[in-house]
């Protein structure tokens, strides 16, 4: 078991590098700033330096959603 701090560290930096790679994604050349289209990016790999029974026990917790080998989701609302 992880302690809150640690948890709350976690899905902190899990949602900083969701955001970082959306708005990557959002930069890329043929995406048409006209269009207004979101960007696709809705999982990505957990940040490192928390080990993967954190993004399991977030998981768990309902906060993050698997999605594949590796890869997570955020849950809408959390």
């Amino acid at each position: 078991m992880s302690t809150e701090e640690d948890l709350r560290k976690a899905l902190k930096a899990f949602k900083k590098r969701l955001k970082l790679t959306q708005l990557d994604d959002d930069s890329k050349l043929g995406h048409s700033p006209l269009t207004g289209a979101k960007s696709k990016v809705i999982s990505i790999q957990p940040p490192a330096g928390f080990g993967k029974e954190i993004w399991e026990e977030l998981a768990e917790k309902g906060y993050l959603k698997r999605d594949g080998v590796g890869f997570y989701e955020l849950v809408p609302g959390k």
